[in-house]
């Protein structure tokens, strides 16, 4: 690996940001409700903090459970009583379309302020944070004019002198609390979004408070392309404050939430004391399964980057190898050689192939991960130590050996940490592979359609992928079994969770 010993070729450069990032980071972060920008009630802020330096950028308005008063009785006054219930669906369209308009004209400087904040890479910021969101705006906004019910005869065998005709209607399902995490920030939010515009509920988005900023850019850019007022609300704060008030509040109908398992499981457990709906995107721990016969050219390095890529901090990454034993040596010295050639540095050095953790904090609970696993019998193949300086950032980790029932093989890491290992037939492998509590993802790499077929039947995972790993379409549902979630997002079912579907009968 070439090294980057001095701080300043590990910090992001402040000079390559445009004015308009600039700018933002400068300006004032406070929340948004009702279509007006507010501090907190208590007045107190919260730092952001770039985890290529260790320096505060910027700070936000901390929001207390007052705060989350005020922005759900604007949302539910919006989806009750303001003109939003009153738009038709092309109107709403026609709005969706604006702002991802408003969101393209901006992609450069919404990436630069998602690298900064994030330390996610600036290619990947650009590419997945900022364009993909507006495609998801673009695919979503077609879905309002396409909600629709059916109409259906009535055999009612009780009353055999009248008849009766039936149809069933979908309609918006409130209020909906969106959560979202700290690792794809941006574009998160807009999956959040996009299908309550495109619905007609009304939001009461809740960023990370490590990654908030480019969500109040959102929602800037909502407010300019005149969404009416209360219909998009953004409040910022710590999650175990402002988090637990909005998701436990009576007002909210919907909560949308993506993150940990452990939150997730506490969410579901408030939502279900108030018969509320829910939608989770939890934790994952993917396996990669690289058959014999595999194109290895492919393999190698998709099993590299299905866990390096976007630094580790993925809830699809593909942390857990399995290798056939006939393949296993050579699969795995690429793999090593990829992660010992990465290039660590900033996110807004286009020549950085890794930044950092999101935080020193978040780096920590990941190296106690590595150093336990070690403890316990594994072997370090491939980094495993942090650089020095005050930024977050940890070599990409290879460990072997590990203990089956070890925690660094169970939970999630979330983080640049591979476990490899062998197997011997198909049966073995598809047992290591669903030896987790985790179901979100899995992939067989393999050249024989059988192989393929064998395995994405016995994956207990909600996407499978074939020969490629981690690759999500707007048009696809996206969710997870058992650990990893309740729900789907993105395609058509992604859209439907966000109705309720009623049903009327009428005497003909």
């Amino acid at each position: 690996m070439t090294e980057r010993t001095s701080e300043s070729a590990l910090s992001n450069d402040y000079s390559k940001l445009s004015e308009q990032a600039r700018s933002f980071l400068q300006g004032e972060k406070q929340l948004f409700i009702n279509g007006r920008w507010r501090s907190a009630r208590r007045g107190s802020t919260l730092p952001v903090v770039d985890p290529t330096n260790g320096r505060e950028v910027a700070r936000i308005a901390d929001a207390a459970e007052e705060d989350v008063d005020a922005a759900v009785e604007a949302a539910r006054h919006a989806f009750e009583s303001g003109p939003w219930p009153k738009m038709r669906p092309h109107e709403r369209e026609q709005l969706m379309l604006r702002l991802a308009d408003l969101i393209a004209a901006e992609i450069q400087p919404l990436a630069e302020i998602e690298c900064v904040n994030s330390g996610k890479l600036i290619g990947n910021t650009r590419l997945f944070d900022a364009e993909l969101s507006v495609h998801t705006l673009r695919y979503m906004a077609g879905w309002a004019t396409k909600l629709h019910g059916q109409t259906m005869d009535l055999s009612v065998p009780y009353l055999p002198d009248q008849r009766f005709s039936g149809f069933t209607r979908r309609t918006p399902v409130g209020v909906v609390a969106g959560i979202t995490p700290w690792n794809v920030p941006l574009c998160q939010a807009v999956w959040k979004l996009a299908p309550v515009l495109a619905t007609g509920c009304t939001l009461v988005l809740k960023p990370a408070e490590q990654t908030s900023l480019t969500a109040i850019r959102l929602a800037k850019l909502c407010s300019r392309v005149g969404i009416p007022e209360g219909v998009v609300n953004v409040i910022t704060g710590r999650g175990s404050v402002a988090g637990v008030a909005l998701a436990s509040h009576p007002g909210v109908d919907k909560i949308s939430f993506t993150g940990s398992t452990n939150v997730g499981r506490h969410i579901a457990e408030t939502a279900a004391k108030q018969l509320k709906r829910v939608s989770l995107e939890l934790g994952g721990k993917s396996p990669v399964v690289i058959a014999p016969d595999a194109d290895l050219d492919i393999a190698i390095p998709g099993a590299a980057w299905a866990i390096f890529g976007n630094n580790g901090q993925n809830c699809c990454a593909g942390s857990r190898l399995y290798v056939h034993t006939s393949i296993f040596d050579r699969v795995i010295e690429g793999v090593v050689k990829i992660a010992d050639e990465m290039q660590l540095g900033p996110g807004l050095d286009p020549t950085s192939m890794m930044g950092p953790m999101v935080s020193v904090a978040h780096r920590s609970r990941v190296v106690q991960f590595v150093s336990s696993a070690v403890s316990a019998g594994a072997s370090l193949l491939a980094g495993g130590d942090i650089l020095p300086g005050p930024g977050a950032y940890l070599r990409p980790t290879i460990l072997m050996g590990t203990p089956s029932d070890h925690d660094s093989v169970q939970q999630e890491i979330f983080g640049p940490v591979l476990n490899v290992f062998r197997f011997n037939d198909d049966a073995e492998a598809i047992r290591l592979s669903n030896d987790t509590r985790f179901g979100l993802g899995a992939s067989i790499w393999t050249s024989r359609i059988a192989t393929a077929t064998r395995y994405l039947e016995a994956f207990r995972a909600g996407t499978v992928w074939i020969n490629t790993h981690n690759i999500l379409d707007l048009s696809l549902p996206f969710g997870g079994l058992r650990d990893s979630g309740i729900g789907q997002e993105l395609g058509q079912e992604g859209v439907l969770s966000y109705t309720q579907l009623r049903a009327v009968v009428m005497r003909q």
